[in-house]
């Protein structure tokens, strides 16, 4: 009977440190991701529209100041209106911005300004292989 009630209580303790809601930072970081995979499937979805091609470069640093400005900036592109898959990147892109000056603004730690990076993001380097070496 000890042991029926041990188990309870572990599986009460492991359901409720799951049920911890997230953090300004943690929505911020999925939601960036969540964008950042929208964005590439779109540009490599194989019946894309003409327009998807011109679409502003989309990289989003939550950590870089200029993100706000890049952010702004995708949002109020004045093409691709009509493809939906455009206008639903827009409103995730529009939610981030509405949480990253409102809701997180005080959350928030910018560690650079550095607007190139995105523009042209720093990968990190390629591991050689074995076969290589």
């Amino acid at each position: 009977m000890k042991m029926l009630v041990s188990l309870i209580a572990l599986l009460s303790a492991a359901l409720l440190a799951n049920a911890v809601p997230p953090t300004c930072y943690s929505r911020m970081s999925s939601m960036s991701k969540e964008i950042m995979e929208s964005f590439k499937e779109l540009q490599t979805s194989k019946d894309v529209d003409e327009c998807v091609v011109m679409l502003p470069k989309l990289y989003v640093d939550i950590h870089n100041y200029c993100v706000l400005a890049k952010l702004r900036e995708f949002v109020a592109y004045p093409r691709c209106d009509g493809v939906r898959e455009v206008s639903e990147l827009k409103e995730k892109v529009r939610s981030l911005y509405t949480l990253m000056i409102s809701y997180c603004r005080k959350d928030l730690v910018f560690l650079t300004d550095d607007c190139s990076t995105l523009e042209y993001p720093l990968l990190p380097p390629n591991k050689p292989s074995i076969t290589e070496s």
